[in-house]
């Protein structure tokens, strides 16, 4: 009976892909001839690189859109069928509430695959002030209400004396990307807690703590500067006195005119990185819809693409990619093989 009920569902499935159409619903045109990815600005560069190989071998090169990752995650679980992304490129692992959003909506078999490592970076002007910070100052010195107080930091040296006297204007990406996630769950989140008032708040009301702990101020110390960092990159060049957040990457193409801030002591560096002792070293992920193998032309070859791309001799690394370590590869290029999908709990 299993068999049958599975043969039902591939043709439920065919239907619906079919009845969908190419750019949209409503098309009887059939199921797309090309990949839709959609998502995070820092994979986005990664996913291009591969999308143009693909290209090279025959077919339509897979369309990414930069929509950032929480963006791009609504797209991503919002159906199954050609009006829907194929592919959501994401600089953080998929949350539960994402994953339960898919499933309500018919998204039932996602891959999960880690195709490289990233690191949220700092960094200032060429000739700025040689700032150096902590989690702890990020923190106090961003957050809307730090430790439930509202933030009255103009300068940096109001956070801390030994910092310059130079106003707090920090250019970063807005609450759709999975940067600004990281940004809030690897420093903000850890610099609230080297509050021990805000360790003990975690326990009791873990829902006032990320409040208190994840909020970014708004009256422009914080720039939403939008999903391309290359526009933080441009303003922060621009104004010596300015500090942008962005993927390490972006850092990495622009050390002509950008240098890494110090966190904890800890120089944003390819090694500091993949070795996660840099307080924003993040994995980056690809997540893929695998009803959509079969019926998305040139799907499969999208996919399988990666491994050939992600190790240390492969083009990743030239565009800016931290190579994940040995076994980290193996796990995930084992993964494509088999297209094993990730359940609710995987995710807790």
């Amino acid at each position: 009976m299993k068999s049958f009920k599975s043969l039902g569902v591939a043709a439920l499935l065919s239907a619906s892909l079919a009845a969908c159409g190419g750019s949209g619903g409503g098309s009887s045109e059939g199921p797309r001839d090309f990949v839709r990815a959609v998502g995070s600005s820092t994979v986005y560069p990664f996913a291009t690189a591969v999308a143009e190989q693909v290209g090279k071998q025959g077919g339509k090169s897979p369309v990414i859109e930069s929509t950032g990752t929480g963006g791009g995650m609504k797209l991503f679980c919002a159906g199954i069928g050609s009006a829907h992304p194929d592919v959501e490129n994401a600089s953080r692992r998929m949350k539960l509430s994402e994953f339960e959003q898919c499933q309500a909506n018919g998204v039932n078999d996602i891959v999960e695959i880690q195709i490289g490592i990233d690191g949220i970076a700092f960094g200032e002007a060429q000739g700025g002030p040689d700032i150096e910070l902590t989690p702890q100052h990020v923190y106090e010195a961003l957050a809307a209400n730090p430790y439930g107080e509202p933030n009255t930091a103009k300068n940096w040296n109001d956070v801390d004396p030994s910092l310059p006297n130079i106003p707090i204007l920090v250019y970063g990406p807005p609450s759709t990307s999975g940067t600004r996630d990281a940004l809030e769950e690897l420093i903000l989140a850890k610099g609230c807690d080297s509050n021990p008032e805000m360790v003990r708040l975690k326990e009791s009301d873990e829902d006032r703590h990320e409040a208190i702990c994840t909020q970014i101020r708004e009256d422009g110390a914080y720039v939403d500067s939008g999903e391309n960092d290359n526009l933080i990159v441009q303003k922060i060049s621009q104004n010596p006195r300015a500090v942008g957040v962005f993927g390490f990457s972006f850092l990495e193409e622009n050390m002509d005119t950008l240098k890494g801030i110090p966190m904890s002591g800890i120089e944003p560096t390819y090694e500091t990185i993949s070795d996660f002792s840099y307080p924003g070293a993040r994995p980056l992920y690809i997540y893929v819809k695998k009803a959509h193998m079969g019926p998305i032309k040139g799907l499969e070859a999208f996919v399988r693409e990666w491994p050939n791309a992600w190790g240390p001799d492969g083009y990743l690394k030239q565009k800016g990619m931290v190579i994940a370590p040995e076994d980290v590869r193996a796990r995930n290029a084992e993964v494509i093989a088999n297209m094993t999908t990730i359940s609710a709990e995987d995710l807790k």
